[in-house]
């Protein structure tokens, strides 16, 4: 079997990953924040861990300030309910997955907030100079993808936080395509609220996520629930990251996400992101070669994450996942991803696109053995 639909979950996970969530349920599987004895203390440890790990792959000075989510949707519904208040008004890309856009819309729609869309061109480029036109005096927040997951667009996230920076609007960035493969700095990018997930690039399980927040920003708990401290309170409490996480925590899931963060200190994110990325551009030349293949996103040769989306000339997209699913033993992903507004973008919204999106366990042969079932498709 050959899997290539990695910007769904990751597969396979880092051994380390399989064995750090079996441990923690054989010998301490205990509720952590919720006792002194030494079980739920070595929980409480892991997450302690895992939480310092991620806030050094981000940047982030005080770890505290990255709330634990069960996904990043959990993490960009919390950023956006949390943060926006009636009269506020929101630029957002014509990119975006549904994770940001629907919540977006659902206070669009309630007429708590007003949302500006900016276009990507039809080869889902995105240039950062658009985001000046639709700044408003009531501008308070910048929602963006970092990396598309339908058109590998990398978009230039570094100029839009100094847009942001220099009109004193907030900036919420998805990573959830990026976060382990590309470099983030919250403080140099001027990412005010970044949004990860643990089961994509950092190889961690599904059922984990993140919220960096910024010290500075404030935001109203999603949710409200024991926490292990500060129990004499009405409210939620008044410390980070308690504040925005209530409920028993997925200690398996984090220790599992810690063991990914830490396969990727020990491999390098430089050497994932140049394995990736090679791939991706054999991949990218390998189908533009292809008579009646269409191969959308940017041209080949501008910075993508390793996502190459296309079409088969008299073939519907989910045909295609079919034969390769069916006849090839191939795992990619079809229709419309999450992300309408994207097809719209590009052209594709009638018929949906082929998603093959590349992880560090792929190897060359597997990209040759894609291509040479898309050669056979097509003829």
């Amino acid at each position: 079997m050959i899997y290539l639909d990695n910007a769904a979950s990751s597969f396979p996970k880092p051994p380390d990953v399989i064995t750090a969530m079996e441990t923690v349920m054989r010998e301490y599987a205990a509720n952590p924040g919720r006792g002194t004895h030494q079980l739920s203390m070595k929980a409480s440890r892991v997450l302690f861990e895992a939480r310092s790990k991620a806030a050094k792959l981000f940047g982030v000075k005080n770890c505290d300030n990255i709330a634990f989510t069960k996904n990043a949707t959990e993490a960009l519904n919390l950023a956006i309910h949390g943060l926006l208040k009636p009269g506020d008004h929101v630029i957002t890309s014509s990119l975006e997955h549904n994770s940001v856009r629907r919540p977006l819309e659902f206070l669009r729609q309630q007429g708590v907030i007003e949302l500006t869309y900016i276009q990507a061109d039809e080869r889902g480029r995105f240039h950062a100079e658009s985001i000046r036109p639709a700044i408003r005096e009531n501008t308070r927040l910048i929602a963006m993808t970092h990396g598309s997951n339908l058109t590998g667009t990398l978009m230039p996230i570094a100029e839009i936080g100094q847009i942001a920076k220099e009109h004193g609007i907030l900036l919420l960035v998805d990573a959830c395509q990026t976060a382990g493969v590309y470099p983030i700095d919250v403080e140099a990018m001027n990412i005010s609220l970044l949004a990860f997930t643990g089961h994509k690039s950092l190889y961690g399980p599904q059922g984990t996520g993140g919220l960096y927040i910024h010290p500075d920003v404030e935001l109203v708990p999603l949710m409200q629930g024991g926490s292990g401290g500060y129990s004499e309170l009405i409210e939620m409490p008044p410390t980070r990251p308690d504040r925005y996480e209530a409920g028993t925590p997925n200690t398996v899931g984090f220790a599992g996400l810690l063991a990914g963060l830490n396969f990727i200190e020990a491999t390098g994110r430089e050497t994932i992101r140049e394995h990736e990325e090679a791939l991706t551009t054999r991949l990218h030349q390998g189908l533009r070669e292809i008579a009646g293949v269409t191969v959308y996103g940017p041209p080949l040769g501008e910075p993508r994450v390793p996502i190459v989306s296309f079409t088969v000339e008299g073939f519907e997209s989910h045909e295609i996942g079919f034969i390769l699913d069916k006849n090839y033993n191939i795992c990619v992903r079809t229709g419309l991803h999450c992300a309408p507004l994207a097809h719209e973008t590009v052209g594709s919204i009638e018929h949906g696109l082929v998603r093959v999106s590349i992880g560090f366990f792929n190897t060359e042969a597997e990209i040759e053995a894609l291509l040479e079932a898309v050669r056979d498709i097509a003829m």
